[in-house]
């Protein structure tokens, strides 16, 4: 206690306490100033009850903001810290602030990006403390205690330390390629002002880059030798490659996909197979398409190399669809004609009027002659997929019946004529032999 004592009084009435002091509040002062400008220049300041309706850049904009006035300290302090020794000062207060002030990022990184309570409560407890003993200097002591609790396993050595450092540096690493590939898609996925297909290939091209870099660095942390592992991929790869023919295939295939355009979200597709769907999702190795059911149907990108399908709406959504019925043989066809198509352009997604081309407008015509009565059908446009929630032929059926009723036409029943014939004009056989 008396040396702890007599340690704090020189402290307390040393220069060298009251300069570092000075360093530190003008580190701070400065980097409240800095981080006001940098945060005007680049637009980061964003009220907090306005960022549901921002976008991804503007809310990845808001998150690094509230990291520069921290981080700014921090760099000054770092600074500050490498100029005191040649001013022949001590510098254990600078030391200690900036202990304190890599932790304020962590905490600070923490809060902003880690989403899930389980995680960010799991990196507080193991990032803080081997931020403050690294700070200090501690940490490389510490690293080589652990390294002397090891195990020998054949020619590997397995030590405490490399436990340790897997463990927790290479979940660090996995989190943060996975944050920085969802993110990165995000805001690749959000500029509009680039053609979609374009962002779509750039997307996967930053997934693919970002897999690399996650996986070299597990690779180092690991202490796996890269050089040897190229050998290894090489003599393996030969043996690997027909079996992953199809992955890379389907890999292949949608890039190809992205870049002539054929496909994009929404896209009504029809498959050769006849299963159909609204395109939701362009991955690395299959297409989803939903179906008017509630199904996915997953579809390996080769499928739209190799094979035909039909996208109904690769140019435009506005689909030609027809439904036909039928009338008695009596019924003034000219009269009903007009009758049907002015019921049929009732329908509220069906395009009629003069602002449409009259090729667009509803048509009634004759198909052919039954054996009941005349067969018709109606043919019309609508800028959707005639299912699921724009059913509309179910609806102009409903309307076609309802106006044959109240403008006095029918819809003939199946007629057969039986003629009964009179035994004398039955032929007449003779048996022989």
């Amino acid at each position: 206690m008396d040396t702890l004592s007599k340690l704090i009084s020189e402290a307390l009435t040393s220069s060298q306490t009251y300069i570092q002091l000075f360093i530190i509040i003008i580190s701070y002062t400065l980097a409240l100033l800095l981080a006001k400008f940098v945060g005007s220049k680049f637009n980061v300041f964003i009220d907090k009850p306005e960022l549901g309706n921002a976008r991804p850049r503007q809310i990845l904009l808001y998150r690094i903001g509230r990291l520069i006035f921290p981080l700014i300290g921090l760099l000054l302090l770092r600074l500050s810290s490498e100029l005191i020794p040649k001013l022949d000062q001590g510098n254990w207060l600078v030391t200690i602030a900036i202990a304190i002030a890599l932790v304020c990022v962590y905490v600070s990184f923490i809060k902003e990006f880690v989403t899930t309570p389980l995680v960010a409560k799991a990196m507080l407890l193991i990032g803080i403390p081997l931020l403050s003993l690294q700070a200090i200097g501690v940490l490389p002591y510490v690293n080589e205690v652990l390294e002397t609790v090891s195990v020998e396993i054949g020619n590997i050595n397995v030590s405490l330390a490399g436990v340790f450092r897997v463990a927790v540096f290479g979940s660090f690493v996995f989190w943060l390629g996975r944050v920085s590939n969802n993110t990165g898609q995000a805001l690749i996925r959000n500029q509009e002002k680039i053609d979609f297909r374009t962002r779509e290939v750039a997307a996967k091209l930053f997934e693919i880059g970002v897999f690399v870099i996650v996986f070299l660095l597990l690779m180092q942390i690991m202490g796996i030798n890269l050089t040897a592992l190229a050998v290894f991929g090489g003599a393996v790869g030969v043996g690997l490659g027909f079996g992953l023919q199809a992955i890379a295939s389907n890999f292949i295939s949608g890039l190809i996909i992205l870049l002539d355009r054929s496909l994009s979200i929404g896209d009504f597709v029809e498959l050769d197979d006849g299963r159909s769907g609204f395109v939701t999702a362009l991955n690395m190795r299959s297409t989803t398409l939903a179906t008017f059911d509630g199904k996915d149907i997953m579809v390996p990108n080769e499928v739209f190399i190799t094979s035909t399908f039909v996208n109904w709406t690769h140019k435009d959504f506005k689909q030609r669809y027809r439904v036909d019925f039928s009338v008695a043989y009596e019924t003034d066809i000219r009269t009903l004609v007009e009758v049907i198509k002015a019921a049929v352009a009732t329908h509220p997604q069906v395009l009629s009027g003069e602002k449409y081309p009259i090729q667009e407008r509803p048509d009634c015509e004759i198909d052919s002659f039954g054996d009941s009565g005349v067969n018709m059908f109606v043919e019309f446009w609508i800028e959707a997929i005639d299912d699921g929630k724009n059913r509309v032929g179910g609806d102009l059926l409903l309307l076609i019946f309802e106006a044959m009723r109240e403008n006095g036409f029918s819809i003939p029943f199946p007629q057969r004529e039986i003629r009964i014939l009179d035994s004398e004009s039955k032929p007449a056989f003779k048996r022989t032999g």
